[in-house]
C-alpha cells in the first residue's frame, strides 16, 4: 500500500504534464515517480514496433492471404463495404459517415478498385490506388459534378447499382463476387437484378477469422501502444497520490488524457498531411465511488474522490489501429474485509484467464472455470458480464470468453481481461482489463502495470 505521504516524500510530487519517455519498454523508460518503478515488462512481450502504422507491404501481403481464401471459395473478387475490413485490408483510414464507401479486390491481381465520395479523393488517390470511381456527394445526382464544372439536379443515384455497374465495366458482371457484409434480402434482390449473371457469396466470416489472429507485426505495434499506456497509468497513479481527495474523477481523466496525448504524439512522425498519425486513439476515463459499481454506467462522472471509494482509471490507447484496453481498478483506504475479498476474487479470476488462454482451449471452458471459481467464493450476486471479448481495431470483436462461445483459442488471438465484480447496493466495483494474447502453453498480457496486486491497487490518500 502506498500512502500519499510516502509518495510525496519519495517522488517529490510529479507535476502535471511531466515529461515521459517514448516507445521503449515501459520498465526501462518510465516517467519519474513511485508508480513508474513498479512497472514490470513481461518476458513474452515482443519488441515494440518502431513504425507508427502497419506498412503498405503488410496490407498487400494481407490482401494476398485474403485472395487465397477467395480462390478457395471459387470467387473472382470481393466487394468490401464495411469500414474495419477496408482499413484492415488496404490500410486506408477514413471517416465513416452516411456516404457509401467501398473497394473491390480481385482474386487474381494485386489491385484495389475504389468506389468513394468526392470529399475523400485526396485520401484515396494518395494511398494505394489502382483505379476507382467517385460520386460527388450523397445523395448524388446523375452527372452532377460541380468540381468538374457540371451542375445538374435530378433523382438520387442508386449507389449500390452504381458500384455494381462499376464492377461490370471491369469485367466482373458475370463472376463470383464475395460480399464482406451480409446484405438484407431486399438489397440482395436488387443486386441480382442489376447483375443477374453474377454469383454473390458472403466472405465476412473469412475476413473475421483472419482479423482475430494477430500477426507479429500487429502485436509489435500493439505492444508499442501498451508501453505508452502503462506509462500513462503510472503517471496517473502518481497524480492521484499527489493530489488525493482534492481531485474529481473528471479532472483525473482529463489530466491523464492530456499527458497521454503529449506522450504518444511526440513520437509520431507527422507533417499534417494524410496517412500519418492515423488510427490513433487516446481515450482515458475515470470514475470514483458508486459509478464503479456498474459495468456500463450511464451517468456523467464529475465526482470528488473520497476515502473509502473504489476508483477506476480505464480507457483505450491505439496506434495505427493497434492496441486496446488497459484498466486499473483501485480502492482508496480504508480497506474493508468485504471489499478485500471481492478484490481478491476479481484478481484471481484475471490470473486464471491469463493462465487458461492456451491455444486449443474452447473459449467457453475458460469462462466456465472462472465463473465456477467465482461461485465457489460466494460472489454470485456481483456477476454482471462475460469474462472478456476479442480485441480488434473496432474494439470488441469475436470470439468471446463467454459460456456460449465454442470457438477454440488460437495462438495470436487477443482478448480483454474483464472478470469484473460489481456491487450496486454497496456502491463499489472492480473491473480490470489488459490485452491477453493467447500462447502455446499459457496466455500473456501486453500491459506492464501490476494492476492485480494490492501494492498497486490500494491507495491511502
Amino acid at each position: 500500500m502506498t500512502s500519499r505521504r510516502e509518495f510525496l516524500k519519495t517522488s517529490g510530487a510529479v507535476a502535471l504534464g511531466a515529461a515521459a519517455s517514448s516507445c521503449k519498454p515501459a520498465a526501462e523508460t518510465a516517467p519519474s515517480g513511485v508508480s513508474a518503478g513498479m512497472l514490470a515488462a513481461n518476458a513474452h512481450q515482443p519488441q515494440a514496433a518502431a513504425y507508427d502504422r502497419l506498412p503498405l507491404a503488410w496490407h498487400q501481403a494481407t490482401v494476398k492471404r485474403f485472395q487465397e481464401r477467395l480462390l478457395e471459395q471459387g470467387l473472382d473478387g470481393a466487394l468490401v463495404t464495411d469500414p474495419w475490413n477496408i482499413i484492415y485490408l488496404t490500410g486506408l483510414f477514413f471517416t465513416t459517415t452516411e456516404r457509401p464507401f467501398a473497394c473491390f479486390i480481385p482474386a487474381r491481381e494485386l489491385q484495389v478498385h475504389w468506389f468513394y465520395p468526392g470529399l475523400d479523393k485526396a485520401l484515396v488517390k494518395g494511398w494505394w490506388f489502382t483505379d476507382g470511381d467517385y460520386y460527388y456527394d450523397f445523395p448524388h445526382a446523375d452527372g452532377g459534378y460541380p468540381d468538374q464544372g457540371k451542375v445538374t439536379t435530378g433523382p438520387a443515384v442508386d449507389l449500390v447499382e452504381w458500384q455494381l455497374r462499376g464492377l461490370e465495366k471491369r469485367g466482373f458482371g458475370d463472376k463470383g463476387i464475395g460480399l464482406s457484409e451480409s446484405p438484407s434480402a431486399r438489397k440482395l434482390e436488387r443486386m441480382k437484378n442489376v447483375l443477374p449473371k453474377a454469383r454473390f457469396e458472403e466472405v465476412g466470416d473469412a475476413l473475421m477469422k483472419m482479423r482475430r489472429v494477430k500477426t507479429p507485426e500487429e502485436l509489435a505495434l500493439s505492444q508499442r501502444a501498451y508501453n505508452y499506456f502503462s506509462q500513462i497509468h503510472a503517471w496517473t497513479r502518481d497524480y492521484i497520490l499527489q493530489h488525493g481527495t482534492d481531485l474529481t474523477d473528471y479532472k483525473i481523466a482529463k489530466a491523464a488524457e492530456e499527458f497521454g496525448t503529449d506522450l504518444v504524439l511526440k513520437d509520431i512522425q507527422r507533417d499534417g498531411h494524410p496517412h500519418t498519425a492515423v488510427g490513433i486513439s487516446i481515450g482515458i476515463g475515470c470514475r470514483t465511488g458508486v459509478g464503479t459499481a456498474y459495468p456500463h454506467p450511464n451517468q456523467f462522472h464529475h465526482n470528488r474522490v473520497q476515502r473509502g471509494d473504489s476508483l477506476q482509471v480505464a480507457g483505450v490507447v491505439k496506434i495505427g489501429g493497434c492496441g486496446g484496453e488497459l484498466y486499473c481498478p483501485y480502492q482508496v483506504a480504508p480497506w474493508k474485509p468485504e471489499w478485500e475479498k471481492t478484490w481478491e476474487v476479481m484478481a484471481q479470476g484475471s490470473r486464471m484467464q491469463i493462465e487458461l488462454s492456451k491455444a486449443g482451449t474452447p473459449c467457453q471452458e475458460v469462462a466456465r472455470a472462472i465463473h465456477e471459481m467465482q461461485l465457489d467464493n460466494g460472489v454470485q450476486e456481483l456477476l454482471y458480464q462475460r469474462i472478456g471479448h476479442g480485441e480488434g481495431m473496432e474494439g470488441h470483436q469475436e470470439p468471446y470468453i463467454s459460456l456460449g462461445d465454442e470457438t477454440l483459442l488460437e495462438e495470436g488471438m487477443t482478448f480483454s481481461m474483464e472478470p469484473g465484480l460489481f456491487h450496486p447496493e454497496g456502491g463499489y466495483g472492480y473491473n480490470p482489463s489488459d490485452n491477453i494474447v493467447v500462447g502455446k502453453e499459457t496466455g500473456w498480457v501486453q500491459g506492464s502495470v501490476p494492476n492485480l496486486t494490492k501494492e498497486w491497487a490500494l491507495l491511502n490518500l
